[in-house]
């Protein structure tokens, strides 16, 4: 081994007379650095730290282990970007606010109050992100700073281990592990519980929160619908404006081709668009908009308008479902003159009307001057004009490449509906196609403007219903969520660079996406199940997560960081990658394909306070966590299997068909044993088998952590390279140890930062590893390190 890499071996002395385990120590200035200078690695991996062991496998030859741990850039940079958009799209919630217009006192007041906690959370923010603009030098957060303020939304010991295994006659092959803290709000503290209990508590207390409010309440599924509404407009509307554009360029050009590129790209784009605002919720939030208002009545005397609002609650959908949205609404048929203008509401003056006063009380008024009658049908002509004016800008576009092309004969509907629009002389293409483009884009605009009204009016209600226990809540959800988006950011850009080079990876990659699978160690005991619960909504959160590879602009390091974009609804995360990789890629991926990760986590604790937990307390939130996981880790192999061949899955030793892990896997998850460590171990190597990224969590990251990363690694060697059964303890023990002869005894902590002195030997740490199989050793282990205490200090 000694021709394959050049280095000096050390020993470390074990607990079996006159053995060594054979060890080498690299600094990052030299084995590593290979990696830096990597493109690659260089603008997200860095400060690695290397050790290098040699192990001897049961033919009696030997391995080259390389372990390699580093830091990721990615720990502020993800938190960082979004920090931002929260304050982007905070503030872009209190301006939609102010674009409500005038409203009753009561949904005035309300809106104030709503307005001030978003101003809150901005300033805080703002205050949060200069704090992290400060900070130099630094890539990661020691766990001593978990409860600090100014980083709560920075992840705990973010760091990538690699272990390379270099073999005689045999192709290398590595591992990688992410290892991160718990995703959790420890500034804010764990006196109340973790998310998952705080959301149920809140869902189901919300409800009388909008009687109190006198608001109308909104099921998640509601609120949800609007966040989505909003969101797809906004991004919709300039892209529907810029096809526009381009289908007027094709026109000017006279580009047959072109021109029904574009207009297949610009119809695509605007059914999307109609067919996100066919539903029910847009046009009863925008009667219970008009009941908020002071002067407005319904047509309808039969309903008051307080009355159309509360309804909004128990909403059905009316629409024909089979109908195409294209096609509008029942009696507005596509052949119908592109002049035909909205209709407006009519002025009515002298009515009796029932209208919310101060307070939200309801008072009688008799002729109130200028009231305006509200038509509940407007919206519906409004939403069908865009697909006239789409439909007649199709008509055209047909009637000129009929024109152009004189071996086909018109077809009579299209030409009646063409003549109807247009004059029969032909004249210049864009000159024809102008006046119904411009149509359509006004329509758009307008139905944009209407739709964002109402959709703001229903976060305005879900916003006020939840003072103000909603914004803490959503405060640190966005805290959780920005630890594990920085950790699965970290883990799928290092499985991205490790895969550029397996076609099968890449093709599995973009027809079905990622498995994410998050080990945690938390026990379900005192502050850590609050951890978990919090743990377990960040990393469903991840589901809203989607990845894009792009082509870096420049071969600059800073033009190689990964950029996040979006809402708190959906992020994608923009992967560049520089022109000469980005060239070799699939060209689904190379055209902007959305790339899926499917987070999953497993939760086994293994300290005393889960052993405290199994006796006398209650592991439900455990047990639910891994049932439904599994569930979702099924679902996915499921998929995969139909879409990728097997083929495209990476080959291990070890031949165990992932049906039967998963049937194993599925065994133990339902099975009543204490410190189930099995259902982490297969899940680990299912992941593995499926191409996917692991991550392992405790509450900081460090000693059960290392204690489980290690004990995967050796058993890796086991299994899969023939360690020696004589080098497997010495192996772990190698592994685990921080203080050693020559060169290792000035290893540095990488939380620390500073050098080591007077650390443990590796024999102190083994007996924590027999944690993992009976808790009865647990007692013993305690008792023997009381022991051994005392007499040292004594």
């Amino acid at each position: 081994m000694g021709e394959m890499e050049e280095v000096d071996v050390d020993h470390i002395t074990t607990d079996i007379p006159s053995q060594k385990c054979p060890l080498v120590c690299e600094s990052a200035s030299h084995a590593c650095i290979d990696r830096e200078n990597n493109p690659l690695t260089g603008p997200v991996f860095k400060n690695p730290i290397c050790k290098v062991y040699r192990f001897q496998t049961m033919d009696s030859k030997w391995m080259l282990v390389r372990e390699q741990m580093e830091e990721c850039t990615l720990s502020f940079s993800i938190p960082k970007q979004l920090l931002s958009l929260y304050i982007q799209e905070d503030m872009s919630r209190v301006q939609d606010l102010r674009d409500l217009g005038e409203l009753s006192p009561h949904w005035d007041n309300l809106r104030k109050e709503v307005m001030t906690r978003y101003g809150g959370i901005i300033s805080s923010y703002q205050e949060t992100l200069a704090e992290l603009d400060k900070i130099t030098g630094r890539s990661f957060k020691p766990s001593c700073c978990k409860a600090q303020k100014s980083l709560e939304f920075i992840p705990i010991n973010l760091h990538t281990q690699r272990m390379r295994v270099t073999c005689p006659r045999k192709t290398d092959a590595f591992y990688d592990i992410v290892t991160v803290g718990a995703p959790a709000a420890h500034f804010q503290g764990f006196k109340c519980g973790g998310l998952q209990r705080l959301l149920s508590r809140y869902e189901a207390e919300k409800k009388s929160f909008s009687t109190a409010y006198q608001c109308i309440y909104y099921s998640p599924e509601h609120t949800a619908k609007a966040q989505e509404v909003l969101s797809t407009v906004s991004l919709l509307q300039p892209l529907i404006t810029s096809l526009a554009d381009q289908l007027l360029q094709a026109a000017q050009e006279h580009s047959s081709t072109g021109l029904k590129d574009a207009l297949k790209n610009l119809s695509d784009k605007t059914e999307q668009f109609v067919h996100t605002l066919k539903d029910e919720l847009v046009k009863s939030a925008l009667l219970a908009l008009h009941a908020a208002q002071p002067g407005y009545v319904s047509k309808n005397q039969k309903q008051t308008p307080v009355q159309a609002g509360q309804h909004q609650g128990h909403i059905h959908q009316r629409t024909d479902q089979n109908q195409s949205p294209v096609q509008g609404l029942p009696g507005h048929s596509p052949a119908s003159s592109i002049t035909e203008s909205t209709v407006m509401c009519n002025n009515v003056e002298g009515s009796q009307t029932t209208t919310r006063g101060e307070g939200g009380t309801l008072k009688h008024q008799d002729s109130i001057p200028h009231h305006k009658e509200y038509d509940e049908e407007e919206w519906d002509r409004v939403w069908a004009n865009v697909a006239k004016c789409l439909n007649c800008v199709i008509a055209m576009v047909d009637k000129l490449q009929e024109e152009d092309n004189s071996k086909q004969e018109p077809v009579p509907e299209q030409q009646q509906l063409a003549d109807v629009i247009t004059s029969h002389n032909p004249g210049d293409w864009r000159e024809q196609l102008c006046p119904l483009v411009t149509r359509l884009k006004e329509c758009v605009m307008e139905v944009v403007e209407k739709a964002k009204k109402a959709m703001t009016f229903v976060l305005l209600q879900e916003a006020a219903c939840s003072i103000p226990q909603g914004f803490l809540l959503q405060q640190r959800r966005d805290v959780v969520f920005s630890q594990a988006l920085a950790a699965l950011a970290c883990g799928f850009v290092m499985r991205l660079y490790a895969g550029m080079q397996d076609k099968g990876f890449l093709r599995q990659l973009h027809l079905v996406g990622l498995i994410a699978q998050f080990e945690s160690l938390l026990s379900t005991y005192s502050e850590e199940i609050g951890m978990l619960e919090d743990m377990e909504v960040g990393i469903s959160d991840l589901q809203r997560v989607a990845f894009k590879i792009t082509e870096a602009k420049t071969d600059d390091l800073s033009d190689l960081q990964p950029l996040v974009c979006g809402r708190r609804d959906h992020f994608t995360v923009e992967v560049p990658l520089p022109r000469p990789v980005f060239q070799t890629l699939p060209e689904e991926i190379k055209e902007g394909k959305p790339l899926r990760v499917f987070p999953v986590l497993f939760n086994v604790g293994i300290n005393e306070q889960q052993t405290i937990a199994e006796r006398f307390g209650d592991i439900s939130l455990q047990e639910r966590i891994n049932q439904k996981n599994f569930e979702m880790l099924e679902a996915y192999y499921k998929s995969l299997s139909e879409k990728v061949p097997l083929e495209c899955l990476p080959c291990f030793q070890t031949q165990t068909d992932i049906k039967e892990l998963l049937e194993t896997l599925g065994q133990n998850v339902v099975t009543k044993k204490r410190k189930n460590v099995e259902i982490l171990w297969i899940a680990g190597t299912i992941c593995r088998r499926l191409n996917g990224i692991r991550f392992t969590s405790c509450k900081s990251a460090k000693d059960r952590t290392s204690m489980s990363v290690t004990l995967e690694q050796c058993a890796i060697l086991r299994d899969e390279h023939q360690l020696s059964k004589d080098f497997f303890i010495r192996a772990l023990d190698c592994m685990r140890s921080r203080l050693t002869q020559g060169d290792l005894g000035q290893w540095e902590d990488p939380e620390a930062g500073a050098v080591t002195e007077n650390k443990p030997a590796s024999r102190h740490f083994y007996p924590i590893a027999l944690l993992l199989v009976s808790s009865h050793l647990l007692v013993v282990w305690l008792i023997l390190s009381l022991v051994f205490l005392l007499a040292k200090y004594q």
